[in-house]
């Protein structure tokens, strides 16, 4: 098979980190293209933006967007336009109202558009989704906390408006319990702390009651030093669940279960060549759409300034 010929657009952490061992991995995609102002990779042809590119003689058949997300639609449109797959990082975009038009324009041109949710590819996911369709929820609880500073270390983009602050990494949780959970969910209250130098929040706490009036809790933190937190519990009527690790570990009623390695991003790729064979999309907003229910709702709070 003819590997799907694929350009990275933005050469940062995350495509670092994950994007390029997963594509190096996967014999049905050769990186042909990187899209970057700063930053380079030896062997591979450099362009400074995404129009020098699709102006060359490039042969390009899909595109990796891994920006952040405030310019994001701009690009997909670009690439669209031109004919070419679209891969969008999470999240998907700045506004639902992007990631619709994007999923309107793939759709009238039959190209791919994937909006990517990472952690749904972490190892206990699938296997909690499954033991959660058998049982009736009575709560759940959402312990999302990191420290920005280690992970986004000198990113101002994710603290202006569209960056999301928080949730930048608390839409991973979202999008795991809008997999796993087997009603839908909607949030009640909300509070956001927000910098008083900053236009996003830092720390969140949102309270939300699914169909049948299980209550949901999350707790959010861009603030905690020290080990990380990224758990989910779940109370049900045959026993609790609880995700660690970002998915990674599934514990049934305090037993190990599920382990095993990070496949996220493998997961993603093989998922995105997957949808370029069967001439589909996947374009599920879910996650992003409870995060613009949290800024319309939630009651603001004045934080302290936040100096990186």
């Amino acid at each position: 098979m003819t590997p799907i010929r694929l350009a990275l657009v933005g050469l940062g952490k995350i495509a670092r980190d994950q994007h390029l061992p997963a594509i190096a991995a996967d014999p049905r995609f050769e990186l042909v293209a990187i899209v970057s102002r700063n930053a380079d990779l030896d062997g591979v042809a450099h362009f400074t933006d995404l129009t020098a590119l699709l102006a060359s003689d490039v042969m390009v058949d899909a595109v990796a967007l891994c920006t952040p997300p405030q310019p994001r639609h701009a690009l997909a449109h670009m690439a669209l336009a031109a004919g070419k797959h679209v891969m969008l990082e999470k999240p998907p975009g700045a506004t639902l109202s992007e990631v619709e038009d994007l999923r309107q324009t793939a759709a009238a041109r039959s190209l791919t558009l994937q909006a990517t949710w990472h952690s749904r590819f972490a190892t206990g996911v699938e296997p909690a989704r499954a033991w959660l369709a058998e049982r009736t929820v009575r709560a759940v609880r959402i312990n999302w906390k990191e420290d920005v500073r280690v992970w986004h270390p000198g990113q101002d983009w994710i603290w202006e408006a569209g960056g999301l602050g928080v949730f930048d990494p608390a839409i991973n949780a979202l999008s795991i319990v809008t997999r796993i959970l087997p009603l839908p969910f909607f949030l009640s209250r909300g509070v956001l702390h927000v910098p008083e130098n900053r236009q996003s929040p830092i720390q969140a706490e949102l309270d939300f009651r699914d169909a049948g009036g299980a209550p949901i809790r999350a707790e959010l933190d861009f603030l905690q030093t020290g080990p990380q937190s990224w758990d989910i519990e779940v109370d049900t009527d045959g026993g609790a669940l609880k995700l660690t690790n970002g998915g990674a570990k599934l514990w049934i009623d305090g037993q190990l279960m599920h382990e095993g390695p990070d496949r996220e991003y493998p997961g993603l790729y093989d998922e995105f060549a997957r949808l370029i064979a069967d001439g589909a999309s996947d374009v599920d907003v879910a996650p992003l759409r409870h995060v613009a229910d949290a800024f319309l709702l939630s009651e603001r709070v004045v934080a302290p300034p936040f100096i990186e």
